[in-house]
């Protein structure tokens, strides 16, 4: 059984996704998300940098969501939801994955942390930088999902768990800004069953 530590809307989104898909056994646990709790000894010890999630694996802690997926589909995936290792396949699903959080999650990331710590003095012009990286971030994923279904063309893989979460951050922050070929991949992985089960969870 895993446990997540898990606030809706956050990155344990993709973690309890990929067990979704994966159909394993996991136990979702809240988070008092105040900013007071992620600074208290007992969270930081979870988390140092006090975010979410946190997942545990027996005598396993890890708090990097890209990590938690990663490992995840290496110990129990069987195969599924990743090529094969040292393929020129697996090097692209890598590399989807890693652009989903470190290039394209990041101007996002920046504009809720922009929000939170000046909510009386936003900068509009900062804001709309943030906006611009994303949006480019948004065109190389319609290009790269435009002529088949998933990032790595039919096969859904765990880099599409892992784009699917800062597109949904997009969704939510700069929703007249997604470009029409993102669309249509959008919307087949907000359809994915085990999305909408990861979805409603509390």
């Amino acid at each position: 059984m895993l446990d997540i530590y898990h606030v809706a809307g956050t990155r344990s989104l993709r973690v309890i996704w990929l067990c979704e898909e994966l159909g394993l056994a996991y136990r979702p646990i809240p988070v008092d998300f105040s900013a007071a709790y992620r600074a208290t000894p007992a969270w930081r010890a979870l988390n140092p940098v006090g975010k979410v999630p946190v997942m545990k694996d027996g005598e396993l802690t890890l708090f990097e969501s890209g990590a938690m997926v990663q490992y995840l589909v290496d110990r129990y995936g069987d195969g599924r939801l990743q090529p094969p290792p040292g393929t020129p396949e697996h090097a692209r699903y890598l590399q989807w994955s890693w652009f989903a959080e470190s290039t394209f999650a990041r101007p996002l990331g920046e504009m809720v942390n922009h929000r939170r710590e000046f909510p009386d003095a936003e900068v509009p012009a900062v804001l709309e930088e943030m906006a611009r990286r994303t949006e480019l971030c948004l065109h190389a994923v319609a290009d790269a999902t435009a002529e088949g279904p998933y990032l790595l063309g039919d096969a859904f893989s765990a880099a599409d768990v892992m784009m699917g979460y800062s597109l949904f951050l997009s969704e939510h922050l700069i929703p007249d800004r997604l470009p029409d070929g993102v669309l249509p991949y959008w919307q087949r992985l907000a359809a994915r069953p085990a999305f909408q089960r990861a979805r409603a969870v509390p």
